[in-house]
């Protein structure tokens, strides 16, 4: 396993802020040469998640920075077994993970970043969200017929939607995450790149098997059929969001166990950028702490 060549990998996934992406061109949903074999890339995961176990400590106990993953991909992707298998050595009274789904009408009558503001991680903690305020320049973008049940003002009709309309959302996104970043909130955010050729074959397997019928709706593939609009949503968002404060890696999303290593690999390297390290105590609280060490030690067994 050439780790080297690992990382420098990592760095092609990276969505450089400002750039015109074009999904196609610029990233593969599968990767062949992965520089290591399934059981290397085993050991790997089960490295990079005790690596992100101790950085989840050095957090809580810091106290000073928080993390906030965002994840993003069509379905069939396999974003709720990457959180299961990435985040599996975590703490989870540290961990909130949020499914966001169609909004209500209360959260539909207040502007749409806030549903998701009321939920991120404080201090110390990681929130992660599969799925997000991205939503809003996706879905929509798609179905620019769900933006009419915001009840915009000055917004009374799909024409009334111009292109304008999704430049200043970026906008108003851009400004939201670096906000939380100003204060102390590591924003990463990752896209789950799967093929439409696996994702039929994930549909049909849900199909097939009685245990997963239930994670298949007729509407999935009402929505495949719009693939070609979702991908062109998804690459001009991902020009338009990706920063050096809050950037997006675009994973391979093929073959699962592959992107599992990834999703791993550039958790703790953005985790990594702040490096949380745990509380010093002053002297006189470390005199303390010795007195307390031979007190305790002094005691008799009973």
């Amino acid at each position: 396993m050439n780790l080297k060549s690992f990382n420098d990998y990592l760095d092609t996934l990276y969505v450089q802020p400002g750039k015109k992406v074009s999904l196609k061109r610029d990233f593969l949903t599968d990767y062949d040469h992965k520089m290591m074999t399934k059981e290397e890339g085993e050991k790997l995961l089960q490295l990079g998640i005790e690596n992100l176990s101790k950085m989840q400590d050095k957090l809580y106990a810091h106290n000073r920075n928080s993390l906030l993953i965002i994840l993003q991909a069509m379905d069939a992707a396999g974003k709720d077994s990457a959180i299961k298998h990435v985040m599996s050595g975590l703490n989870p009274q540290g961990v909130q993970v949020y499914s966001f789904k169609t909004p209500s009408k209360d959260e539909l009558d207040h502007d749409y970043l806030w549903r998701h503001y009321k939920v991120l991680p404080a201090r110390g903690e990681i929130g992660i969200f599969n799925r997000s305020h991205y939503e809003n320049v996706l879905v929509t973008r798609v179905h620019p017929e769900y933006i009419l049940n915001e009840n915009l003002p000055g917004i009374e009709n799909v024409e009334s939607i111009t292109e304008d309309f999704w430049l200043k959302r970026f906008k108003q996104i851009n400004r939201f995450e670096k906000n939380l970043v100003q204060n102390g909130t590591v924003v990463l955010k990752i896209f789950l790149h799967v093929s439409k050729k696996e994702q039929k074959k994930r549909f049909l397997e849900r199909i097939d098997d009685p245990t997963k019928n239930w994670k298949f709706a007729a509407a999935d593939v009402g929505e495949r059929d719009r693939w070609t609009d979702y991908m062109a949503a998804y690459e001009e968002m991902l020009g338009a969001t990706s920063k050096e404060y809050a950037p997006w890696y675009v994973l391979p999303a093929d073959d699962k166990w592959f992107t599992r290593v990834c999703m791993a690999a550039v958790i703790f390297r953005e985790f990594d950028k702040i490096d949380p390290t745990y509380p010093q105590v002053s002297d006189q609280q470390r005199k303390e702490l010795l007195l307390l060490r031979e007190k305790l030690m002094a005691e008799k067994e009973l």
